[in-house]
């Protein structure tokens, strides 16, 4: 093995150094998880002149199924194929038996995502893995990182790796218990508004209560007509203002519609109940599932669904409902496709207003909405969310 000069191993040393503080700054300023997988991934290609790699976590607190939570320059057969990068493969199936002890040079032979792949690899060889466990030793899921030539990383550049894997397992637990302390405090706020509204409530049922007591009075004391129907008209309309604030506040303030599930199985049971209640087939698949999502963008792609199947049901007179749903780390696409009457999109036939309110729920969530359709011919919803500017 040819040892370098002192002058050009220290310079070596300090590019390391470099590097692995700037990692180090950038981690501890990121409690939003996607943007701190996104900068880890950049930097530790930009240290070992890598231009592709992946991270993978494990759903949930109790290690879960593993999802594809960041990725960068993925080779043409991985980015325009998500279904390559679902479910296990070599170096999952390794770590989660609790085998991947640590980083290791792993031929792409052995690798299920590019396996048996001619085009579209982009010259992919070989790949590192790194296992990413948290303080407490619960597996968290493990960082990828491929080149184009095939070469062994030295045990310095595998140790550098190591600290840096221990440095996103950190920023992971963070980020994870900030979002934990997010949901606690938005309860709580919850719960103020709930007061809030409560008093506020209690106050116009007793405006009312003094205006009816008012009438009362004026009955009693033989006042006219007019005295006594302007008190009651009063009295109405601070009821009817009421009874619309406490409705509007109910609607905002009530169980979340996916009821503590996260996205997957909430669609999964929406299709379930939409095919017992019609009779309409409908196949539904998910690329990606497991991966988490802010809440309001699960809640706005199930009212869409919801919204859409109910479309289904009142005009399409369809036998056959498509729902695909594809998340990857940077969007989110739903297709929604029936085999009904269809109709022409660019004159909306009077009563479907759902198709304006899912167009709006897009919109809000800086997305696209494709709509096709023709007589005769069905009707797809194709939708597409960026999870990157939403998260």
């Amino acid at each position: 093995m040819t040892l370098k000069p002192p002058a050009q191993l220290l310079a070596h040393r300090n590019r390391e150094l470099a590097i692995l503080n700037e990692i180090a700054s950038s981690l501890n300023q990121e409690v939003d998880l996607d943007a701190a997988l996104k900068t880890a991934l950049a930097k530790v290609a930009d240290l070992l002149g890598l231009r592709t790699g992946w991270i993978w976590l494990l759903s949930g607190e109790k290690a879960g199924e593993p999802y594809l939570a960041a990725a960068q320059n993925l080779p043409p057969a991985l980015r325009n194929e998500p279904q390559r990068m679902e479910g296990d493969c070599y170096c999952l199936s390794t770590f989660r038996s609790g085998d991947l002890s640590g980083a290791a040079n792993i031929n792409v032979v052995s690798c299920s995502r590019l396996s048996g792949l001619v085009d579209g690899t982009g010259g992919l060889l070989t790949h590192t893995s790194v296992p990413l466990y948290a303080s407490h030793g619960t597996r968290l899921g493990v960082l990828n990182v491929a080149g184009s030539q095939w070469r062994e990383l030295s045990p310095e550049e595998l140790q550098l790796l190591h600290t840096i894997g221990d440095l996103l397992s950190i920023t992971i637990e963070r980020a994870r218990l900030f979002a934990r302390s997010a949901q606690i405090g938005a309860a709580e706020e919850r719960n103020r508004l709930a007061r809030e509204i409560h008093d506020t409530l209690a106050q116009n049922l007793a405006a009312i209560t003094l205006q009816m007591e008012t009438a009362d009075a004026l009955i009693e004391a033989g006042a006219g007509q007019e005295a006594i129907a302007a008190t009651v008209r009063k009295a109405l309309a601070l009821s009817r203002s009421g009874l619309d604030e406490a409705r509007r506040s109910v609607l905002d303030l009530r169980a979340a519609p996916l009821e503590g599930r996260t996205l997957a199985p909430a669609m999964e049971r929406l299709v379930q109940d939409f095919q017992g209640r019609t009779g309409i087939a409908v196949r539904f698949d998910l690329v990606g599932a497991h991966a988490p999502l802010p809440h309001r963008i699960e809640v706005s792609i199930y009212r869409i669904t919801q919204e859409a199947l109910a479309n289904v049901q009142q005009h399409a007179a369809a036998k056959q409902v498509d729902i695909k749903l594809i998340v990857t780390p940077d969007s989110l696409q739903l297709s929604i496709q029936d085999d009904g009457r269809g109709f022409q999109p660019q004159a909306i036939p009077e009563g479907h207003y759902g198709l304006i309110g899912i167009n709006e729920r897009v919109h809000l969530m800086g997305g696209k909405l494709d709509l096709q359709s023709a007589p005769g011919a069905g009707t797809q919803l194709a939708i597409s969310i960026p999870l990157e500017a939403s998260s």
